[in-house]
């Protein structure tokens, strides 16, 4: 049925007169509700689920080897891992969390012990010391330096991609730490916490010479002391990918990798993904385009530097100048081989792994799932949230769980 045209103009008039007749208000409100909607679902935001679960957060779930011993016998009686996680309410998202740690973190105020360190290359790593007399009154009465009769443990911490002990998760972690009566020792990655590099060698995700090294170091200078590692994103990347290549070798009694990428192809793709996964790739080209900057005199040296500054991604970064330096044929080729999902069935230490599902760039699409189940030295810890790298918990966000 067809009508006149004059019927369609009364029509089209009848409408715009009845939407002149509502409220402004009433257009902002639906506005707003609509901006709403999209922010929290384009932020990931679980507030709402978190107010009608009661605001009890989620249990930690636990994969592990039914016949692990590393489970019967330490994770078992961890109350922690046995507890359930809440993110801050006003953080209660991936981004919101992962922001926050970047741009205020809130961490700890001590200051370190720096060592410079001379690998074999001639490279130079920082070594910065953080011993429990800094951090309480409690161990007050103990000397700042480290007697090789000391039998105080000692934690090596690898920071992420572009992480140098200033950054702020580093800075929780190493605090808690020595809090608990270890020494810490943060193991600055070459070119990173202020100090120049010496030698044409560079550091990557699958980069495990540095770790090696400064182990065995560690082993050599303080023998009674146990050894362990924690490894974040990048780090816990290396660390894994060093233990599964040195299996019994390794001088580490136990180590933990937190966030880490596991598959850097999936991550890539992931990363590249989502408008909001861009956000982050873009934001980790800038930084690493910045550390080439501090050390152009080498890098335009050895690689296209042009190359470097037109790298719109990680990927195009790593197509310039990480496969180059690090004599690999593809990007894709330097992602399979330099990922630790492929180590993880050598591991031999006690290993314990911490992700978030809803990490906002190593996804849980990279995670081994089977393989840390197969691994009896290999406990697996996932919290629904907690970002990437964040944890953060408490109504005031003051500490990372």
């Amino acid at each position: 049925m067809e009508f006149p045209c004059s019927d369609c103009c009364s029509i089209s008039e009848l409408v715009l007169k009845a939407a002149s007749l509502i409220p402004i208000s009433h257009y902002l409100l639906g506005i707003w509700i609509i901006s709403f909607i999209c922010c929290y679902n384009f932020l990931e935001i679980h507030i709402i689920s978190d107010f009608f679960n009661g605001f009890r957060g989620n249990p930690v779930s636990l994969t592990f080897n039914s016949s692990s011993q590393i489970y019967q016998n330490v994770v078992s009686k961890c109350s922690i891992l046995h507890g359930r996680y809440l993110v801050t309410p006003w953080l209660a998202s991936p981004h919101l969390q992962t922001s926050f740690l970047n741009f205020l973190g809130r961490p700890p105020k001590f200051t370190y012990k720096r060592q410079l360190f001379l690998t074999p290359d001639s490279g130079t790593i920082a070594f910065d010391w953080l011993m429990p007399s800094e951090v309480t009154r409690s161990f007050s009465h103990r000397s700042n330096a480290i007697s090789k009769e000391d039998t105080t443990p000692i934690v090596v911490v690898i920071p992420g991609l572009m992480s140098d002990s200033d950054s702020p998760y580093i800075k929780h972690l190493a605090f808690d730490i020595a809090r608990s009566g270890w020494n810490v020792v943060v193991s600055n990655h070459r070119g990173l916490g202020g100090v120049s590099l010496t030698s044409d060698w560079f550091y990557n995700a699958g980069w495990t010479e540095d770790v090696r090294v400064v182990v065995d170091y560690l082993h050599r200078e303080y023998p009674k002391a146990p050894l362990f590692a924690v490894g974040t994103s990048i780090g816990a990347n290396v660390l894994v990918k060093y233990l599964g290549e040195e299996g019994d070798n390794t001088h580490l009694a136990g180590a933990a990798a937190i966030c880490s990428p596991w598959d850097l192809l999936v991550c890539d793709r992931f990363i590249n993904r989502r408008l909001v996964q861009r956000f982050y790739g873009r934001a980790i080209t800038i930084g690493l385009q910045i550390y080439a900057r501090t050390h152009k005199s080498i890098y335009s040296r050895l690689v296209d530097w042009e190359g470097i500054q037109k790298s719109r991604s990680v990927r195009d970064f790593d197509k310039n100048a990480t496969c180059i330096l690090g004599k690999y044929e593809t990007a894709d080729t330097y992602y399979r081989n330099c990922s630790s999902a492929g180590y993880v069935k050598n591991v031999a230490v006690p290993l314990l792994c911490i992700s978030a599902l809803d990490d906002p760039v190593c996804t849980r699409e990279a995670i081994p799932w089977d393989e840390c189940r197969a691994n009896k030295n290999i406990v697996l810890a996932t919290t629904p949230h907690g970002g990437h790298l964040a944890f953060f918990e408490g109504i005031t966000a003051h500490c990372l769980w």
